[in-house]
C-alpha cells in the first residue's frame, strides 16, 4: 500500500451535509469516524449539482427498468433523468483520481442495487434498477470499486470493498510510476494469495494472460490484467478460501518452525475454519513468526495487510 490515503467519493448526505429532499442528512458514523481517518472523502450530491434545491420535491424512477426515468414525485412534468445521467458523466472525468466511491442505498440518483422502479399500475418492478446517476457514473468507470454505505455493515462485504480500494490506490500509483513489465509481473506476483482467497481459477487465467506478454503489448494487455484483477477481487473470500491460503502460507516456515509451533499454527487455523474464531487470530500469529523469520517473498505480499491494521477489518471475519 502506498504512503498517500486513497481518495473515494461518497454521495454528500453520508458525512453530514443537509442535501437530502427533506432538507435532512444520512450521516454515516462508519464513513466519517472509522473510515475518514485512513480515506479521503469527497462529498457530491447530484441533485443539489443539477440545481434542484433544498428542500425539494422527491423524485422517483419510473419506465423501463433498464432504462428508467427519473420524474418529480407530485409534478410528474418534472423529469431530471437528462441532467442526472450527464451529471454522472460530468463527474467521472472530474474524478479521476478517485480509488472508489461510496453511494447512498435507495436513491433514484445514487442508489447502486434494487431501487424502485415504478411500473404503469403503480407498483414497483420486481428487482428494481439502478440510480440514474450512479448508472452513467459507473458506465465510465466499470473497473472502480462502488459500494452502497447500508451494505458497508456486513463484515465481509466492508473488508471485501476497502480491499479493492487499496488494490485500485496501488494500480494508480504503479501507473504514476510509469508501467514496464517487471512491475507489472512484480504486481501480479504481489496480489497471488489475495487473490488465491477471492479466486483462485482467475489467479490462474490473468497468470496465462500475463504469459504472453512482452513490451510490445504492454500497453494493451496491462488493462485487461486490470480490469480481470478488480471482477476477482469483487469476489468475497470465504472461511475456507482464507484456510488454504494460510495452510500455503505457513509452508513457508516449515524450516524453521518447531514441532509444537506448527502444530499450533495448525491448530489455529483449524479453528478459525470451523468459525471459532476471527481470522485475525491465525493472521496476527503468522505474522509473528515471519517477523522472526523473515521470507521476502512473503513480506511483499499483500494478502498479509491489504488495508491499514487500525481499521480492524479482519476482526469481525
Amino acid at each position: 500500500m502506498g504512503q498517500t490515503k486513497p481518495k473515494i467519493a461518497i454521495s454528500a448526505c453520508l458525512l453530514g451535509d443537509e442535501v437530502r429532499f427533506n432538507g435532512g442528512h444520512k450521516r454515516s458514523e462508519l464513513c466519517t469516524e472509522r473510515l475518514a481517518e485512513h480515506v479521503e472523502l469527497l462529498g457530491v450530491c447530484p441533485e443539489v449539482a443539477i440545481g434542484m434545491g433544498t428542500p425539494r420535491e422527491p423524485i422517483r424512477l419510473v419506465g423501463d427498468i433498464a432504462a428508467p426515468s427519473a420524474v418529480g414525485t407530485v409534478h410528474r412534468e418534472l423529469d431530471v433523468s437528462a441532467p442526472l445521467r450527464d451529471y454522472g458523466k460530468h463527474m467521472a472525468a472530474q474524478l479521476p483520481g478517485i480509488s472508489g466511491y461510496i453511494f447512498m442505498q435507495k436513491s433514484p440518483s445514487c442508489g447502486l442495487y434494487r431501487v424502485k422502479v415504478y411500473q404503469a399500475n403503480g407498483l414497483p418492478a420486481p428487482g428494481g434498477g439502478r440510480g440514474l446517476y450512479a448508472a452513467a457514473f459507473c458506465a465510465e468507470h466499470p473497473d472502480l470499486p462502488v459500494e452502497e454505505e447500508g451494505r458497508l455493515n456486513d463484515p465481509v462485504l466492508r473488508e471485501n470493498f476497502l480491499s479493492r480500494v487499496y488494490a485500485y490506490a496501488d494500480w494508480q500509483e504503479l501507473l504514476q510510476r510509469g508501467l514496464t513489465l517487471h512491475r507489472l509481473t512484480s504486481f501480479h506476483a504481489r496480489y497471488k494469495y489475495l487473490l488465491l482467497a477471492t479466486n483462485p481459477d482467475q489467479y490462474r487465467a490473468l497468470g496465462k494472460l500475463l504469459g504472453s506478454l512482452n513490451k510490445h503489448n504492454l500497453a494493451e494487455i496491462a488493462p485487461c490484467y486490470f480490469s480481470a484483477l478488480m471482477v476477482a477481487l469483487q469476489r468475497c473470500a470465504t472461511r475456507g478460501t482464507h484456510s488454504n491460503v494460510l495452510q500455503h502460507i505457513s509452508g513457508y516456515l516449515k524450516q524453521t518452525l518447531t514441532s509444537e509451533e506448527k502444530a499450533e499454527m495448525q491448530q489455529l487455523i483449524e479453528q478459525y475454519r470451523r468459525g471459532y474464531v476471527p481470522l485475525v487470530v491465525p493472521l496476527t500469529l503468522l505474522k509473528h513468526h515471519f517477523l522472526l523469520h523473515p521470507d521476502r517473498y512473503i513480506s511483499q505480499q499483500v494478502y498479509l495487510q491489504p488495508h491499514p491494521a487500525n481499521l480492524s477489518l479482519r476482526n469481525a471475519l
